[in-house]
């Protein structure tokens, strides 16, 4: 006759079995904190930007009651500086010293490809709030790495599109010479050859310079029909309010990328009055999710969100899908990766889908600056997905 004992470990054993028996979905959830390394500006030309980003993430996971799939955030913060030169040991300051289990990070196009080159080799979950470095989503994108955001290449194709509608014919570009600004250049210069217009030069000068005024005089020698460029934060202020006071405004259009106007109009002041620019959101899209959205930021922090802010709390929301489908469990990979490829998320630009490089598939805005805001003007493309070359998910 058996003894109480095995009859207690027999019952043990069932319910193991039973246990492991049993879908993924209905096992018990993960616990713990969840570890979420921030890395991002919050010095230098981007710290504005960097600290949007943040509040954003924050104001989601605030709204969810302090958990993303049943899990307590934990934060750990590193200052990336906007520095490539001290990405990698940043971002291993995060996986090796924190030991992190997600990764949100960053502005910098140059700094991102460090970040992603540390997930792919440790095999952290990477969501990218910003940069839209196109080997992110192109040759080193991977399973475990998503973007919140946009490629260079999205905004800069749509706002090319735009410029040949409208008839010009010779452009010029100016950006800082490193990767976003060299993808922002390409993506516009290719939307707009497409449309029957040429750019006859492209014009930098090295991050973070902001001595305008030499390329300024050799736009106004070539006159060209537009002027497109690629600046944002503190360089984009001083860029906007300097073609203006070089007179050019009056008889160039310029045209750009929303983050030439995003979260910098308060500092430009009437010199961005009427600027055109494409981006993945406007003010005024006047949706119920936005309004919500809206309101919630400003009860939280007193500041008006911008794109930063909304691609921060949609990288939180990423994550809450990605673990409500894992029952909190980020070292499930495959079952996280799959349910955001399959996912509508419901941002407050608009709902977006994440692409087979997991790059959103988003509608991009025509804006116009009307009284310090980027007022919405049409949809300048529809559903517009980066053509992610390169990539091969392994």
């Amino acid at each position: 006759m058996p003894t109480p004992r095995r009859h207690a470990a027999a019952a043990a054993a069932a319910t193991l079995l039973a246990l492991a028996a049993l879908p993924l979905s209905a096992q018990a959830p993960a616990a713990g904190k969840l570890k979420v390394g921030l890395m991002l500006p919050y010095s230098g030309t981007y710290a504005a930007l960097g600290t949007a980003i943040e509040n954003g993430f924050r104001l989601y996971v605030a709204e969810q009651g302090g958990k993303v799939g049943g899990r307590e955030i934990e934060y750990f913060r590193v200052d990336d500086e906007s520095d490539p030169a001290k990405a990698t040991d940043n971002v291993n300051k995060l996986i090796k010293r924190d030991a992190v289990d997600v990764l949100v990070g960053t502005v910098h196009s140059g700094v991102v490809a460090a970040m992603a080159k540390a997930a792919k080799e440790s095999g952290t979950t990477l969501i990218v709030p910003n940069a839209g470095a196109s080997v992110v989503t192109g040759p080193m994108c991977g399973p475990n790495i998503f973007r919140s955001s946009f490629s260079n290449w999205q905004p800069a194709y749509a706002m090319g599109e735009v410029a040949a509608k409208k008839g010009h014919k010779r452009a010029v570009t100016i950006t800082h010479k490193y990767a976003a600004g060299d993808e922002s250049v390409g993506g516009f210069k290719e939307g707009f050859e497409k449309g029957g217009g040429k750019v006859v030069k492209e014009l930098n000068l090295p991050f973070p310079q902001v001595e305008f005024q030499a390329l300024l005089t050799e736009i106004a020698s070539l006159k060209p029909d537009a002027v497109y460029t690629f600046f944002a934060g503190a360089a984009a202020v001083k860029f906007v309010k300097d073609y203006a006071a070089a007179g050019l405004k009056k008889s160039i259009p310029l045209y750009g990328p929303g983050f030439l106007t995003d979260g910098t109009l308060e500092a430009q002041g009437a010199d961005a009055e009427g600027l055109l620019t494409t981006l993945h959101y406007a003010d005024g899209l006047n949706t119920p999710r936005d309004n919500a959205f809206r309101l919630a930021y400003v009860k939280a922090y007193k500041l008006q969100p911008d794109v930063y802010a909304v691609q921060g709390y949609d990288a939180a929301q990423m994550l809450g899908i990605g673990l409500a489908a894992t029952k909190g469990d980020i070292g499930k990979k495959a079952e996280f990766s799959a349910a955001l490829r399959k996912a509508k998320i419901d941002s407050p630009r608009g709902a977006f889908t994440l692409s087979a490089s997991h790059n959103p598939v988003q509608d991009i805005y025509l804006r116009q600056v009307s009284n310090k805001e980027n007022k919405l003007v049409s949809v300048a493309s529809k559903a517009l997905a980066d053509p992610g070359k390169g990539c091969s998910m392994k």
